[in-house]
């Protein structure tokens, strides 16, 4: 269930504490998957944050894509990582150890091809991962199933993944939307229906680079996903058009660069933000999210649950 937006006072949970979906974090700032190296060092480092979520793990091991992976551009930041990962097995017995020493609270980003994938990874996981608070599931990988189509493009298909997920899965699951989908709502629509306790809005957007003196595109597979400055008014827009379709807390990931973007998204409808591009510039920024929020919402007398969502109020 959604929290209370009611902005005629503070909240009784503490000012940035944010219960999402039956999931209680100190802090509404989480690291978004695929940008800190998994290593318990660093994971203890990070400040402000209430929930780290690791890179893609996928059933097998994952070398990822050939030639330019990381893009600059004037506003953001293009990304063609192709999801390397060491695969789940090696990821529970050497790694996931080392990061819940970290004493973060974890979030286990999973990508797969088919339904049977998923429910293997899942099955692998079992009781090995029982200090792991969400399972998010990455909805822009392609199903081989269905010749390649996007699972996050289809509600029908959306709605497959995420039931299984929920079937198996005792505590909460996440399912991360791709803005690429043709009709975002319905996929959203029926993630929530299928049982998912948060939508977050959204992955990476697709986008291009061409090598000038080489006349060609800058990335093997031409496209790449996009993310950085550039994204968050698309993000924010995404936000209020989600959040008056469903009842599940969303959310935001794509453009949180600042407090003041956080914030936006909050009042676009966001109950939590993932922080991932800033980290590349200032590994300190989570923390600095966080303050800035505490320091908007004690001016105010507000606790993060009361801002939730006011921007929906304001514009009718």
């Amino acid at each position: 269930m959604r929290p209370s937006t009611d902005l005629l006072g503070s909240g009784v949970d503490g000012p940035v504490n944010v219960d999402l979906n039956g999931l209680g974090l100190s802090s509404p700032v989480v690291v978004a998957s695929g940008v800190l190296p998994m290593d318990g060092e660093v994971w203890s480092s990070m400040e402000g944050v209430g929930l780290i979520c690791t890179k893609g793990i996928t059933l097998e091991p994952r070398a990822g894509n050939r030639g330019e992976r990381l893009v600059e551009t004037p506003s953001g930041l293009l990304n063609s990582i192709g999801l390397e990962n060491p695969g789940i097995d090696r990821f529970l017995e050497a790694i996931l150890p080392d990061l819940l020493r970290s004493r973060r609270s974890l979030g286990l980003n999973v990508a797969f091809s088919s339904l049977g994938e998923l429910e293997e990874l899942i099955g692998r996981i079992g009781d090995r991962a029982a200090s792991v608070e969400v399972l998010e599931l990455n909805l822009s990988c392609p199903n081989v199933d269905r010749e390649g189509a996007v699972w996050g493009e289809s509600p029908e298909r959306t709605f497959e993944a995420v039931r299984l997920a929920r079937s198996l899965w005792p505590r909460s699951v996440w399912a991360k939307l791709t803005p690429q989908a043709p009709d975002v709502a319905a996929v959203a629509r029926a993630a929530e229906e299928a049982g998912a306790h948060c939508l977050v809005v959204a992955n990476t957007w697709l986008g291009a680079e061409v090598d000038l003196e080489a006349g060609a595109p800058v990335f093997k597979r031409v496209v790449a996903g996009l993310s950085g400055p550039a994204v968050l008014p698309l993000t924010l827009r995404l936000l209020f058009q989600l959040y008056p379709k469903v009842s599940v807390p969303l959310v935001a990931c794509g453009g949180i660069c600042s407090p003041q973007d956080a914030l936006k998204a909050m009042m676009a409808g966001a109950s939590a933000v993932q922080v991932g591009t800033q980290l590349f510039r200032d590994l300190g920024c989570c923390g600095e999210i966080l303050e800035g929020i505490r320091s908007f919402l004690d001016s105010r007398g507000l606790s993060v649950s009361r801002l939730v969502g006011c921007a929906h109020r304001a514009s009718r």
